[in-house]
């Protein structure tokens, strides 16, 4: 039987993007050296089969191999797993948002809590153009929720209020971000002229993260 053996601890230069295994990677980095983490996690949409428009043009949803779980329980062990690689990684004033939708977010935030973060902010972001709900069946689904948690209860973090004040004109930032997904010249393409990621993130959504 094979035996995995702990990766060394690597120092890297900044703006460097490590592609790979996440709980390895974050495995193989130096305890207690970041400040800050924003995951996208997979969002386990456990879709059945293809999504076509009333007009029966394809939608282009996220159906991509590392969004496939077999169960919840299998979802919930890798939850399990990379939450804790993240809190070896966080400083002990450093902090953690999530991002997910109503398939995944709840799990996650029972298993932040479960791991000894401390839940400082649940944040909204609501979708100014949101992709309709095709099959009229639902609501449409315009929102993703945030969760922004420090590395325990009584643990210090840093919050800097009058830049998002600034941000906000002024009037104290509130939980719910009224931004548009990415799209246009934001949206990155690859070679064929594809999404080159499902789930691409605004730039004005993270720029409220780390400011």
């Amino acid at each position: 039987m094979k035996t995995k053996t702990k990766p060394e601890a690597v120092s890297l230069p900044l703006n460097t993007i490590l592609a790979g295994d996440c709980i390895e990677v974050m495995r193989a980095l130096p305890e207690a050296s970041v400040d800050l983490i924003f995951a996208d996690p997979p969002y386990n949409l456990q879709l059945k089969g293809s999504l076509h428009r009333p007009n029966n043009t394809l939608v282009d949803a996220c159906d991509d191999h590392w969004d496939q779980f077999a169960s919840f329980a299998a979802y919930d062990s890798f939850t399990r797993d990379w939450l804790a690689a993240a809190r070896r990684l966080l400083k002990p004033g450093g902090a953690i948002w999530v991002i997910g939708s109503y398939h995944n977010i709840f799990r996650v935030g029972a298993e932040l809590q479960n791991q000894g973060y401390w839940i400082l902010n649940d944040v909204v972001w609501r979708k100014s153009n949101p992709m309709p709900n095709f099959r009229g069946m639902r609501l449409t689904n315009a929102h993703e929720t945030m969760i922004w948690a420090s590395k325990g209860e009584g643990a210090k973090y840093t919050f800097n209020y009058e830049a998002l004040k600034s941000l906000n004109e002024g009037v104290q930032m509130r939980s719910d971000w009224v931004i548009p997904i990415c799209n246009g010249g934001e949206r990155l393409k690859d070679d064929k002229g594809d999404k080159a990621h499902p789930t691409q993130k605004p730039e004005a959504l993270l720029h409220r993260i780390l400011v």
